[in-house]
Order: C-alpha cells, then structure tokens, then sequence
C-alpha cells in the first residue's frame, strides 16, 4: 500500500529520537544543507508542491537486520507534509494544543486521495514497524554526510554511531 501513497508517515525508532543532523553540524553548514533542499526543490514542498515556509526533512534508510540508519538525503516539505513524516510527534503537539491533528490527516487524505480508512491502516502499520525498531539501538550512519559533521558537536551529540 505504501508504494502508492505519496505522503507516507515515516517514524523514527524511539531509540534514534533527536539523533538528526541539524544537531551535529554547525548552524551555518544546517543552513546552507535546508536552503540547498529548498533550492532543488524549486522552493516548493517536494511531496504537495505548495509554496511559502519550507522545513528540511532527513530522509533515512533502514536495515532492520544490522539496525542501522543511514542518512540518504534532504527534502523540503511545506508544515502538513512534514507533520505527517512524524505523526506520532503531530499527535503529542495535538495533545497540547499546538496544533490541529485533524487538519494533518486531512492534508494525508488530500495529498493521496484516499480515504480514513487508508490512512488508519497506514498509520497502524507505521506504527507497528516503529514498535519493532524501537526496540533496537540503532547504529547511525551520516554517509556522503558525515565529512560536514563538526568534530566538537560529534564528540557532544548522542548519535551512537562509528562512522563519523
């Protein structure tokens, strides 16, 4: 079902939480790796096509039997598309009022033309695979990326990974 899906949820393992690149490069190299996405991208998002405030999102790869995630590259994504990437996150933010869930699930059901039902079983599979990766610490490779990684923020950052 994923295949034809155009926006699909994409959990990170619970045990890879806040192990991004935005946190072991330097502000000025994260920048320059969001608007380089937004640029190849037409500054339009990469999955809706919309136009106005852009967000960089990492797009991962996953062995699930070495339990390691490799960073392949960058997207921009308009708020909604980035919002259901991390559903799981948009659920919490809902929870307190940050945002309106409805409104995310509401630009899935758009985006794929599909319907709640789609969604439901998309969401209950991404989950599932979300359970089984969590419970794995996963190795974290930056791959073409890792040469931006600044010495000082890898040795302070909690990305456990032996590829830096």
């Amino acid at each position: 079902m994923t295949s034809r899906l155009r926006l699909t949820i994409e959990l990170v393992p619970a045990t890879s939480w806040y192990n991004n690149m935005r946190k072991v490069v330097p502000k000025a190299e994260w920048d320059k790796i969001r608007k380089s996405a937004y640029a190849e991208q037409n500054y339009r998002c990469g999955i809706c096509g919309a136009e106005g405030r852009l967000e960089c999102h990492e797009l991962w790869e996953y062995d699930d039997e070495k339990h390691i995630q490799t960073l392949r590259g960058f997207i921009a994504l308009c708020s909604l598309c980035h919002r259901v990437k991390h559903i799981g996150l948009a659920g919490i933010h809902a929870s307190k009022g940050i945002l309106d869930y409805e409104q995310v699930v509401d630009h899935f059901l758009k985006v794929n033309e599909c319907s709640r039902d789609v969604f439901e079983q998309h969401k209950k599979q991404a989950f599932e695979q979300w359970r089984v990766r969590s419970q794995y610490q996963w190795e974290v490779n930056l791959g073409a990326y890792e040469s931006l990684v600044s010495k000082s923020k890898a040795a302070n950052s909690q990305i456990p990974t032996s590829h830096r």
